[in-house]
């Protein structure tokens, strides 16, 4: 192992994402047959061969799984002992990587403005997916921060609450249901729903509060990928969506939804930072971190000045 050098990792690492020798050579500003080399002289350190070769592209092999989230994992260390020597000199600089789950796009461009506006010379990457997409970059060292629910308990993560999420139940004003009070699971649960695809946060908590009425899985569902589909589909007379509450601000301000008043509901939830454990917070992520602290909650759609009767959903 003492032979492996940076080069061959990060030709793994470049491979990996463009599945190609010679896009890879591109993005390491080498020749395809340099690259070639790299990787060759790493599978013969290593004994194995680290990619298949299909038609398709490369594709990673058991081991070349193992090898490139050991890659990933030594440029995350890289940076964060970068961005501290920086710190240590002085340097207010750097650059954060922030995944945020899609529901989070409503506010994640405001927070990011307001921290700019403080720290001036910090470079944000935003990454926008689903919850298992984000997941998957932090599994895969490719975010430094994420903002999302419930964190995932399969990798080693530490976390930060830094606000309420409220999740409702969404129709247009002229649904039978408006206007209702205390709407029981059992009847809501009879309406056609549309719904986020699996793999969604947002699907998931469908799901759990659903689990003990027969009468939601007897109704019909239209999956959709997007908030933003969802919502146009509940205003265009499809069906009602649990959703989540910040997403809809703009929607309950000029009449074009309602939420409905069910029972149990608004199920309270919260944002958290997560980052990985395994990772030294760099003086960035810290700086990001402290500023969610003090001023996330205020960034957050304030659902509660448009909805009282929910009780500050």
């Amino acid at each position: 192992m003492a032979n492996i050098s940076l080069r061959q990792l990060q030709a793994v690492r470049a491979i990996h994402r463009s599945g190609k020798i010679i896009n890879a050579a591109k993005s390491l500003g080498l020749t395809g047959p340099a690259v070639t080399i790299q990787l060759k002289l790493l599978e013969q350190e290593l004994g194995v061969s680290l990619f298949d070769r299909t038609s398709e592209g490369m594709r990673l092999t058991a081991a070349g799984a193992t090898v490139l989230s050991a890659a990933d994992s030594i440029e995350g260390t890289l940076r964060s002992m970068g961005e501290a020597i920086n710190s240590q000199k002085g340097l207010r600089s750097g650059t954060l990587r922030l995944g945020v789950v899609s529901t989070a796009k409503y506010f994640a461009p405001r927070m990011i403005s307001a921290f700019l506006a403080v720290h001036e010379k910090i470079d944000v990457q935003l990454t926008v997916g689903n919850r298992q997409e984000t997941i998957d970059s932090l599994r895969r060292y490719n975010v430094d921060l994420a903002l999302m629910g419930r964190p995932p308990r399969d990798i080693p993560v530490r976390s930060m609450v830094f606000g309420d999420h409220p999740l409702v139940i969404i129709a247009p004003p002229g649904h039978r249901l408006a206007g209702l009070h205390d709407i029981s699971r059992e009847i809501v649960a009879r309406e056609k729903f549309i719904v986020r695809e699996t793999g969604s946060g947002t699907r998931s908590s469908t799901d759990f509060f659903f689990a003990s009425v027969p009468e939601r899985q007897e109704s019909p569902s239209i999956v959709m990928d997007s908030n933003e589909t969802i919502k146009q589909a509940v205003i265009a007379g499809l069906g009602i969506a649990f959703i989540s509450a910040h997403t809809i601000e703009q929607e309950l301000q000029i009449g074009k939804l309602v939420i409905l008043d069910v029972a149990g509901m608004p199920i309270r939830r919260q944002w958290f930072s997560v980052a990985r454990s395994d990772r030294e917070e760099t003086p960035v992520m810290s700086a990001f971190n402290d500023f969610l602290k003090r001023q996330g909650p205020v960034h957050l759609p304030m659902i509660n000045k448009i909805y009282p009767a929910q009780g500050g959903a």
